[in-house]
């Protein structure tokens, strides 16, 4: 599997090769099954060139949205990059990455145009598996209307619910734990758990959680606070 595919014409490679430099993905040149033959290997995929192109080449392609990949198209002027497909599931995320080149990303997703949170995000967020996927749209439509809440329930314990209500199962089996000196940078020690995920061979999906010790007579230091959440932990 191959995270991220940047596909360009041929007069568009010196931007494409620098596109896929910043992402740290691999450059391939557009020919007419070039689509085909990425879908089932990348999880993200740039096309540098126009969004009909595109559209007509993905469109006998699509499965579905929790397994096919993200497709940005970005504008041959490099102003916009603009998801097309998957943009709750890594589209709008590597849009918004590429604003490090200075291209502007054009999100259409209704919650996050509008600044709303998605059960996706917040799944992805807090390192959760979606239980029942097919919940996601009422339950965005519920977050775009401001009526969804979400309810933090510990174990053990039973959860009855009705098919508009997300369930988030918080995965992995791994526990990181984080103690520094006073005066250590968050920067720091994601750095050395980043390291250490490497080292041991540990995808950052396999984090179940943080745990760090905080005395009751103590303010929480910025590092562990600000390093709690495993998502942060994610491998380039």
């Amino acid at each position: 599997m191959i995270d991220t595919v940047v596909i360009a014409l041929a007069r568009f490679r010196p931007d494409a090769e620098r596109i896929a430099a910043f992402l740290h993905g691999e450059f391939r040149e557009y020919h007419k099954e070039i689509f085909a033959e990425c879908f089932p290997e990348a999880k993200r995929i740039v096309a540098l060139m126009s969004a009909g192109i595109v559209v007509r080449s993905i469109a006998p392609l699509l499965s579905d949205k929790w397994n096919d990949p993200a497709v940005v198209v970005v504008t041959p002027d490099l102003a916009c990059a603009i998801p097309i497909l998957g943009g709750h599931h890594g589209a709008n995320a590597l849009a918004r990455e590429l604003a490090g080149l200075g291209i502007v990303p054009v999100i259409s997703t209704a919650t996050e145009a509008f600044g709303r949170d998605s059960v996706e995000a917040i799944a992805e967020r807090n390192g959760c598996e979606i239980v029942n996927r097919a919940s996601t749209r009422a339950v965005n439509a519920g977050i775009l209307d401001g009526t969804t809440r979400v309810w933090p329930i510990p174990g053990p314990g039973i959860v009855i619910a009705g098919p508009d209500v997300s369930v988030l199962l918080e995965s992995g089996t791994y526990t990181v734990g984080i103690g520094c000196r006073k005066g250590v940078k968050a920067e720091e020690v994601t750095a050395a758990v980043r390291a250490a995920l490497s080292e041991a061979g540990i995808d950052h999906k396999d984090l179940l959680c943080c745990a760090y010790y905080r005395k009751k007579t103590r303010r929480d230091r910025p590092c562990r606070r600000d390093c709690r959440n495993p998502c942060q932990f994610n491998i380039p």
